[in-house]
């Protein structure tokens, strides 16, 4: 199988593990070796940019420079065998065909766009938005376009606005959205609004995935959550070194 049919495949195999009310569910990485770990467990990978961004010694929000993040996705693409999906916030300031091409040079199939400014949080107008999506979508009818929806972190914070962007992320191009920090109760309501591939975030005191399940989401991710908990558990570990104890003696 040549690389171009591979990457068919891949694509192919991500895009059929959308199903409402059956997850894909994806424990976000942010490096090679993190990669592994998730890729020995679950059909597919999913980067974190926050995650990825301070591992590399950055700021979230698209200070990374683009360079260093397709090299972040493509480090993870070699280290898998599985379909990957790269976080790339709203693609660094390039044209739509450039992130579609470099998304496909780096290994990946998938990606996150959001529709709020990373650097200042600002919602981008929906219509904006929905010519972005379809440009990307354009440029590359293989990628797998996971559509953030931001009205519940830095927009209005409005239901019907909320659906109304999901809806016409969709019939852009988009193959699933994600109406990120969208209350564990609204889920369900949201699924059958939308009518179309729903990912929900999990974090401290949300549903799980099982219960996501139930309330009709087709994808489950995590964030940054994974590496900030890595990162506390080694901070542990570290204090305890400091302390004059060692991790590997109870």
């Amino acid at each position: 199988m040549n690389p171009a049919e591979k990457a068919d495949e891949k694509a192919a195999a991500l895009r059929a593990l959308h199903v409402p009310g059956d997850p894909l569910v994806l424990p976000n990485v942010w490096d090679a070796e993190s990669a592994r770990v998730v890729a020995g467990l679950f059909p597919a990978v999913a980067t974190a940019s926050a995650a990825v961004a301070p591992s590399l010694g950055y700021r979230d929000g698209e200070e990374m420079p683009a360079d260093e993040a397709f090299a972040a996705v493509a480090r993870v693409a070699r280290a898998v065998d599985v379909p990957v999906t790269a976080d790339v916030e709203r693609g660094y300031r390039l044209p739509p065909a450039e992130i579609a091409a470099r998304l496909a040079d780096a290994g990946a199939v998938g990606c996150n766009l959001e529709d709020s400014d990373p650097a200042t949080g600002t919602m981008v107008e929906q219509g904006e938005q929905v010519e972005f999506l379809g440009a990307v979508r354009a440029a590359d009818p293989r990628l797998v376009i996971n559509a953030r929806v931001d009205v519940f972190v830095h927009g209005s914070r409005s239901f019907d606005e909320a659906v109304d962007r999901a809806r016409a992320y969709l019939a852009a191009g988009a193959d699933c959205v994600y109406p990120i920090f969208l209350d564990g109760d609204a889920v369900a309501e949201f699924c059958r609004a939308v009518e179309g591939p729903v990912n929900c975030g999990v974090g401290p005191g949300d549903p799980t995935p099982g219960e996501l399940g139930r309330r009709g989401v087709a994808r489950v991710s995590f964030g940054p959550g994974p590496h900030k908990l890595v990162m506390a558990h080694l901070a542990t570990l570290a204090t305890g070194i400091r302390d004059g104890g060692s991790p590997f003696t109870r």
